[in-house]
């Protein structure tokens, strides 16, 4: 493969079946220049990119090592998921470890309000987040704070093959942090974060959004309906309550049915604290 560009000294684009390509690699550009040879055995990853143009200026404008990083961690958030994660997360991802690096430098630590909702919804991407985090520490030597786990875990999700979008990722997590917020409210309990009841409330929530954006249902029959509202009166009153709030603050609307199983999830709920 010869290359076209030299991108640092751990990446360039080369030409391979025709086609501009970026290739990865522990020191790949060391003492090359553009038309030179790479060696195939010196290539850790190559990929193909739309986005060729933004990576180029991104790399231009952070530290090398502020890629390197990055891409040890997509490697590891790969390997982990046994999966390959959108092309994208190459510019997203090294965009956001270098900010989030120059921040930590500075001593300028975001409090991420959806900790403990990441923490749960996404289990592996956030096992990866905390990897990473230790990795920048060990690597950069600063201190990165977990709210930074659960960041990385976003981008991770989302770069996942069906993954999602997003800004969509994040209004439907800070959409399950206001329904929780409002079942605790309305209950006036406290909730153990690290109760499976807990897990399986926010899990429920999530598959409950999830279902309504791809027009799924999760029935029920009328006759177990009925039963529900009448054995846990409370636990359907505080599911009816969320409902209606989501209602008229976002003008999303849970079929009767759901609002039969949520009300099962904070009966399981109640009964823990």
């Amino acid at each position: 493969m010869k290359i076209t560009k030299i991108l640092n000294n751990n990446a360039v684009i080369v030409i391979q079946d025709g086609r501009e390509k970026i290739a990865i690699g522990s020191g790949i550009a060391f003492q090359k220049k553009r038309n030179d040879i790479i060696i195939g055995s010196k290539i850790e990853k190559i990929f193909v990119m739309q986005e060729n143009d933004k990576l180029v200026q991104l790399l231009s404008r952070i530290p090398e090592e502020h890629f390197t990083i990055s891409e040890e961690i997509i490697t590891y958030a790969e390997e982990y998921l046994n999966t390959r994660l959108n092309e994208h997360i190459h510019i997203a991802l090294t965009d956001h470890i270098s900010f989030a690096i120059e921040r930590a430098k500075d001593g300028i630590n975001l409090n991420n309000r959806l900790l403990h909702e990441i923490r749960v919804l996404y289990r592996s991407e956030f096992e990866i987040g905390l990897w990473a985090i230790q990795h920048i520490n060990n690597t950069c030597q600063v201190e990165m704070p977990v709210d930074e786990a659960a960041y990385i875990a976003l981008h991770i999700h989302t770069m996942k093959i069906q993954g999602g979008d997003l800004h969509q990722t994040i209004r439907q997590t800070n959409l399950i942090k206001g329904m929780v917020l409002s079942i605790k409210q309305y209950l006036n309990i406290e909730m153990e974060e690290n109760d499976i009841s807990y897990h399986r409330l926010i899990t429920h929530l999530r598959f409950a959004l999830t279902r309504l954006n791809q027009s799924e249902l999760h029935m029920m029959d009328e006759e177990m309906l009925v039963m529900i509202q009448k054995k846990f009166p409370v636990g359907y009153s505080c599911a009816t309550h969320i409902a209606k709030e989501l209602k008229d603050e976002h003008g999303i609307e849970f079929p009767e049915e759901e609002l039969g199983y949520i009300a099962l999830h904070i009966e399981r709920l109640r009964k823990q604290v």
